[in-house]
This record gives structure tokens, C-alpha cells and sequence, in this order.
């Protein structure tokens, strides 16, 4: 009993479960409508052919069990006034959160033109899975959506992202029994060991046991209740069971168990915020059983569709040019009863709208699901401040990841409950151990003292779990719900979330069409370890191709920066902090590297996303022999080190140094936004000249966007799929990325330089062949390149 300013309502009367029945009956019907009809919402006439789809398309499983939910949390909303929105995590299940909003107004609200009346049921039906209307899944276009449900497995762990740091949220997330299968959602069930109870929000979990998948049975509804207790409490959670195929029954035993599970968060937060006790809670949780395809048809053609696969999509063969069963999708619908549940006019009646939350308490217009509660710029310190001198070209020694670090520090002082870090257990290994003199890991576990580092109840980094999937989760999350950070991992690891990353870019494209949406700060990914710096990994631990992979996207969206030294990451870091809805990958280094950019050179280069690089080149004044780019640490040092050899061997060639930091600025400005002017890219790289580029990634994508240009005069030194267990020079010989092979490449293409080529090509074989004798023998790379300097040209 609760006691409102109006009357006392008695949330678990017959009568009040009554109408939640009735709301429940209403979304089962819209979610119905919505797969097979294009008109006759009401049913007020007869079902003509014309009324019915051509090809129906949606998936029917899942979608009674959710509704069921969706009408027991509003009960919970109005019953606790909670702050709570609604995650879908059974995979093409977009009816629900499309029919609940429409029966809140929210819907119509946004979409004004599917109005809560007759001719907006109308096309309400007619737009889902119709060219130009709505998908089948949760997607941007649904209101209440933070959960691209293109892809299964991250509910949990974009659930887990949304409440960090929302102390009064509560993510209501329903975990389908087959996207429970998935590695990635099996991992996520450990999110709870990082959610702290005073700072932020509860993350619960209905474990949603239909049965099947496709076509076949679920692992956990073959799983006893004892056993999922055992599984579940061993994780550390609190599991509630609710069961059953009976609407009356039902409807109590999850009134019962979801008041019993508030009212236990409810007990937890309050402990945990007047005592001041951070220590580790058990979390409940619901398992909720109930038949797949449940309320629709029982049986067709002698085979079970209820409870059975067979419910999982479209359950009766009914489409408008077959029309002969259209008797049984008729009583399917009707039995629902939709002449109580709606007027004539098509409107909810009143007294079943009575019970939707009010305002901003209903799930689809939660802020939080559009843009954040709170949101707000980041707090930036001066990068200056961090930059290193570089006026002595090279001379400087210092580690990119380093410096980067010292910036990331302040950056969470300045920013303490909005900025975190996420990765893979990789903060330490990524040389970014200075944030930890401002913060801790964030790890609610047990704490081994002496032995555990940097371990606390609170804190801004998250990277305590060995999974990229649920780290990147976490930040998707958090991004989504208009906060900031950034993911970092390991170069080849990054490929474990190349999905993750298409699903968040097409999330990105799909909202920027729609004015409702607010924006979202970018998704920043912090790339080290990289190809070609693998000393003791090998070649399974060399992949550079999530440069390739988000290139293939639109670059509206997406933006690649390699920057060569630690001042032009300050700068990068700069820029990316403050930029909004991109995915931002940044591949930098973590070893000991020779600095070459004062910061004014590098605020320019990453303003201009390249530049020619005057110090390094010798063509000031005159027409150029050979443009030598480069994008990347190694592929920068070698060919400044290539530079110096060509030089030295040709001190009349003319050549210019371009270095590339913004890839994506190669593009042609016809095919992206983003890229350079076909005049700017001549400026550069010039129209006819060979151009030789050192990429750190694979060769196709220099090649794809130099597309299009004047200049095709081009080729590329990149990486090649040679690897090993090697030194790091080696690992540039063996991609033939190494300053001797540069240095040939770039004289071969220098015909007036033929007399004396032939000596100076057979001098760089000597070198490499010198290379390949010394490491085997010494197991170290060369002193002529590991005290190799760079030389003032003149």
C-alpha cells in the first residue's frame, strides 16, 4: 500500500493486477498487429486480403514473456516511484518496446503521426518491417533504446555502462535464454563485482526462460531451479524464481517476487549509503519460465507451436496472398479481446492508461536512454602542459603511453563522476600506471593485501575483468548515457569487438537521422601494443586491420589517428575528448620511442590531420623527386631514418616528408565529408610524383583511399602478414617496413639515379643480410639502428 496525494491504491489488488493484465493483452495485440497487418487495426470489419502483409516479417517467441515484464515494471514504477528504463536483450524482439510506448503516449509523442487512435494503429502496424519503417529489433528509431539489438550478448554490459555513476537508475534488463549462450552475456553476469552500491545504480537482471532458440531447446530451460540457483548464487547473485503459463497466477507470483526484489535493493542502497559500506552485495536477480510463443496458437497441423521453436517467427502462415487460414490469425487476435482494451476510436481505455507512469517515469522517455541524465563536456586539462621538447630533433627518448598518462591523471581529477577507463586488465601493461595516483580500479571482490595493486570499492578505471567484449560494454553504456572515457586494449585484441564497434557505428548513423535524438559523446579507443612491437607475443599478437575494418564505414562517423610521438597523441587526445558521435581509434606506442614534433607542429598536424614536414624534407623551393608519407611511430621512424640514408647517397635528390596523423583525411572529398579537396591532396602529395608510403596497417587501405586522386603513382610498405617471435626492427624487415627496404624502394623509383642506384640497393642488402646474421646471434637488434640519430639534413 502506498499512499498517493489523490487516493491509497493498492498496487497487488486483483484490481490493479486486473488492468496490468488488461495493458498486457493490449501490447500482445499491437505486437501481433504489428507483424501481420497493414490495415483493419481494429478488426471492426472484415479482414480483407489487402489488409493483411505481403510478406510478414518479425519474430513472434519472445515477444508475450517481455510484455508480460514490461506491465509488471510499470506496476514497480509506480508502486516504488523508481527511476528505471528497460533493456532488451532477446534479439528480434523490437515489437515490445514499439507497442509499450505506443500505449504510454511516448510514442506518439515523438513519432506525432502515429497518433493513439484508429488510423495510428494503422500505421503503427503498417511501418514495422516495412521498407522505410521501423526494424524488427530495438533500435535507435525506439524510444527508450540505449541496446542495439542487432547483435545479442551486451544487455548486461551496456546496462552496467548506463548505471556507473547514476546512482538512483535502475536498468531493468531481460536476458533472453539463448542470448544468455553468448560469450560475451556469460561473462557479463560478473558485472556485478564493479557496481558499487553508493555510487551507483542496480543493474537487474530478468533471466527470460522461454525454452527454445531457432530450433532448439535452451541450455538453462533444460536447467533445473536448484542447479540455476547454485549457478547463479555461485556468481554471486540472489536469484527469485517465477514460473508458470497461467495469466491469473502468474500475474501474482511476479508481483510477489519483483516487490521482494526491490524492496531488497532498496535495503542495500540504504545500508550500504548511511553506513557508508562499500563491501560487495548480493545483487537479486529474477529467473522468470514461461512458454515460448505464450497466448499465441497452440498447434498447427498436428505440431506444437506454443511452447516449441516452432513459435519463434511468424507461427500461422498468413500473408495476403494466402489467405485461407486467415480465420486463425483472426481468433488469435481476437482472443486478446481488444473491444475491452480499446474504444471505438482506437484509443487505450481509460482506466487500463490510469496505470502507465506519468512524464518522464516511463521507460521510453527515461532521459537516460536519450543522451544521458546529467550530460556534460569534459573538463580538459592543457596538453602543454604534458608536451616534451622536441626542438632537438629526436634526441628526446620518451614512451608515448607514458606521457599520455600523466594527461589521463589529471583529466579524471578534473572530471571525477563523469570519466573512466575501460580495458581488458591491460592499464598497467598499456604504461598508463600514473592514473593510478589519482584513482583506483573500481573492483567490488575480495582484496588481497599485499598481493592485489591499486584495488578499491571506488574507482575511475574498470579493468579488472579479462574480456574485451564486457570492457568495451561497459563503455558503450556509458557513452550512451552521455558520459565519457575511453577503451584500451591491445592492438590484435581489438579485432575481438570488431561487431561490437559496427553495431555502435550503425547506431550512430541510424540516431543522427533522427531530431529526437540528443548526441552522445564519442566512443574512443586507445590502440597499443602494437603490430610491430611484439617482442615476446608473436605472430598471433600482430593485426592492425581494425584500421581497415572501421575504414569500410562512413566516415562521418568514424576517425583514425596515428599519431608518431607523445606530443602529437597530446594533441589527439585533445581533439577526440572533445568530438561527438565518432568512434575515434587512436594507435599509438607504449615502448621507449625518439620524440620528434614540438607541440605547436603537432597541434597543426593533427588540425590539419597531416603536413608537410619541412625539416625533413629537401625540396623546399624546388620541384620534388619522391614524396616518402608516413602514418604510425615505426613506420615514421623508419622512413626519417630511409630519409637520412637517401641523403647521405643522394644529396641532390629532392624529396618531401608528408606525415599523415588523421588517415581518414586521405579520402576523397567526393566520397567523404571528412576527406581533403583534390587541390589540398596535390598540395601534399603532388599529381604525378612517386609516392612512396610507410603504413602501419595493411597496404589495400592506403591503396583504396588514394583512390579516385590525380596521383596513382603510389606504393606502400605496410604490413604484409610476416610475423614471429622477433625483435622489433626485425619485425619491419620481415614486412619489408624497415628503412633499408624503404631506402631501396625509393631509389628504384628514381631512374636518373640509375648509374649510381645499382651500389647503393646492393649496400642496403648488405645491411639487412648484416641484420639477419647479428640478431640470430645476438638475439637484439643492430647498434646501427638501436643508436641510430636523426641528422640535420643539409
Amino acid at each position: 500500500m502506498i499512499e498517493s496525494t489523490e487516493k491509497t491504491v493498492d498496487y497487488s489488488s486483483k484490481t490493479y493486477l486486473d488492468k496490468v493484465d488488461k495493458f498486457w493483452r493490449a501490447a500482445n495485440y499491437l505486437s501481433i498487429g504489428q507483424i501481420y497487418l497493414k490495415d483493419n487495426p481494429l478488426l471492426d470489419r472484415p479482414l480483407k486480403p489487402e489488409d493483411v502483409k505481403v510478406h510478414p516479417i518479425g519474430h513472434w517467441g519472445t515477444i508475450a514473456g517481455q510484455n508480460f515484464i514490461y506491465a509488471h515494471l510499470n506496476r514497480l514504477i509506480n508502486k516504488y516511484d523508481l527511476n528505471m528504463f528497460f533493456i532488451e536483450g532477446p534479439g528480434h524482439g523490437g515489437q515490445v518496446m514499439v507497442s509499450n510506448s505506443y500505449l504510454d503516449g511516448s510514442y506518439s509523442e515523438i513519432y506525432p503521426n502515429i497518433s493513439q487512435d484508429k488510423e495510428g494503429m494503422q500505421r503503427l502496424f503498417k511501418q514495422f518491417s516495412w521498407p522505410g519503417g521501423v526494424a524488427s529489433h530495438a533500435a535507435p528509431e525506439t524510444p527508450g533504446s540505449i541496446h542495439e539489438g542487432g547483435e545479442l550478448g551486451y544487455s548486461i554490459s551496456h546496462a552496467t555502462g548506463a548505471i556507473l555513476d547514476n546512482p538512483d537508475v535502475i536498468a531493468a534488463v531481460v536476458v533472453g535464454d539463448g542470448e544468455a549462450e553468448t560469450g560475451p552475456l556469460a561473462a557479463s553476469w560478473h558485472s556485478l563485482r564493479f557496481i558499487n552500491p553508493i555510487h551507483d545504480g542496480v543493474v537487474l537482471p530478468i533471466l527470460y526462460v522461454n525454452g527454445y532458440k531457432l530450433s532448439n531447446p535452451t541450455i538453462f530451460s533444460r536447467t533445473s531451479d536448484d542447479d540455476l540457483t547454485k549457478y547463479f548464487e555461485g556468481l554471486g547473485w540472489d536469484p527469485y524464481f517465477v514460473e508458470g503459463k497461467d495469466p491469473e497466477k502468474v500475474h501474482v507470483a511476479m508481483a510477489e517476487v519483483m516487490d521482494t526484489v526491490v524492496e531488497k535493493i532498496k535495503t542495500i542502497q540504504k545500508n550500504a549509503r548511511e553506513n557508508n559500506d562499500e563491501t560487495l552485495p548480493k545483487w537479486p536477480m529474477i529467473v522468470f519460465r514461461s512458454p515460448k510463443g505464450w497466448t499465441g496458437p497452440k498447434v498447427w497441423e498436428d505440431k506444437p507451436i506454443e511452447d516449441s521453436f516452432r513459435s519463434h517467427q511468424i507461427p500461422i502462415p498468413v500473408d495476403r496472398e494466402h489467405m485461407e487460414h486467415a480465420d486463425a490469425l483472426i481468433n488469435w487476435l481476437k482472443s486478446y479481446k481488444p473491444e475491452e482494451l480499446f474504444d471505438e476510436n482506437g484509443t487505450l481505455k481509460s482506466e487500463i492508461a490510469e496505470i502507465v507512469p506519468k512524464g518522464t517515469k516511463r521507460m521510453a522517455v527515461n532521459p537516460i536512454t536519450n543522451g544521458g541524465i546529467n550530460p556534460r563536456d569534459l573538463r580538459l586539462p592543457d596538453y602543454r602542459n604534458y608536451a616534451i621538447d622536441n626542438s632537438k630533433r629526436g634526441k628526446q627518448v620518451a614512451q608515448d603511453m607514458i606521457v599520455f598518462g600523466g594527461y589521463v591523471r589529471d583529466l579524471i581529477a578534473l572530471n571525477p563522476d563523469n570519466f573512466r577507463v575501460f580495458g581488458p586488465d591491460e592499464t598497467a601493461s598499456n604504461r598508463l600506471g600514473a592514473v593510478f595516483e589519482t584513482t583506483n580500479r573500481q573492483w567490488m571482490g575480495e582484496i588481497d593485501e599485499p598481493r592485489d595493486e591499486f584495488e578499491a570499492a571506488s574507482g575511475r578505471v574498470l579493468d579488472a575483468q579479462l574480456s574485451e567484449h564486457q570492457a568495451e560494454g561497459w563503455l558503450e553504456g556509458y557513452t550512451l548515457t552521455g558520459r565519457h572515457g575511453f577503451f584500451a586494449s591491445y592492438e590484435a585484441f581489438m579485432r575481438v569487438i570488431d561487431s561490437m564497434l559496427t553495431q555502435h557505428f550503425k547506431w550512430l548513423r541510424k540516431a543522427s537521422e533522427l531530431n529526437w535524438r540528443n548526441s552522445y559523446p564519442s566512443l574512443n579507443l586507445i590502440s597499443s601494443s602494437t603490430v610491430f612491437q611484439q617482442d615476446h607475443n608473436g605472430y598471433t599478437h600482430q593485426d592492425p586491420g581494425l584500421l581497415t575494418h572501421l575504414a569500410e564505414k562512413k566516415h562521418t562517423f568514424i576517425r583514425e589517428y596515428l599519431p608518431a610521438d607523445a606530443n602529437t597523441l597530446l594533441a589527439v587526445a585533445n581533439k577526440i575528448f572533445k568530438s561527438r558521435e565518432k568512434i575515434n581509434l587512436v594507435v599509438t606506442s607504449k615502448h621507449p620511442r625518439q620524440q620528434w614534433f614540438t607541440i605547436e607542429e603537432a597541434e597543426e598536424l593533427v588540425d590539419q590531420g597531416l603536413g608537410i614536414i619541412d625539416w625533413a624534407s629537401t625540396d623546399q623551393g624546388s620541384e620534388t623527386d619522391i614524396v616518402i608519407a608516413s602514418a604510425g611511430t615505426e613506420p615514421t621512424l623508419e622512413s626519417l631514418a630511409a630519409i637520412q640514408l637517401l641523403h647521405q647517397a643522394f644529396p641532390e635528390m629532392k624529396i618531401r616528408f608528408v606525415n599523415v596523423v588523421d588517415l581518414l583525411k586521405l579520402k576523397s572529398w567526393k566520397k567523404s565529408p571528412h576527406g581533403l579537396s583534390d587541390e589540398a591532396f596535390d598540395h601534399y602529395f603532388t599529381k604525378n610524383k612517386p609516392v612512396l608510403f610507410a603504413f602501419h596497417g595493411y597496404e589495400n587501405l592506403i591503396v583504396d583511399l588514394f583512390f579516385g586522386r590525380h596521383n596513382t603513382n603510389l606504393t606502400v610498405h605496410g604490413y604484409r602478414e610476416n610475423g614471429d617471435i622477433t625483435t622489433p626492427f626485425d619485425m619491419r624487415v620481415l614486412n619489408e617496413l624497415d628503412r633499408f627496404n624503404l631506402a631501396k624502394a625509393a631509389i628504384m623509383q628514381q631512374p636518373k639515379y640509375a648509374e649510381k642506384s645499382d651500389a647503393f640497393i646492393q649496400q642496403m642488402d648488405r645491411m639487412i643480410a648484416k641484420h639477419n646474421r647479428f640478431i640470430r646471434e645476438e638475439g637484439a637488434d643492430l647498434p646501427e639502428v638501436t643508436e641510430w640519430e636523426w641528422k640535420t639534413l643539409k
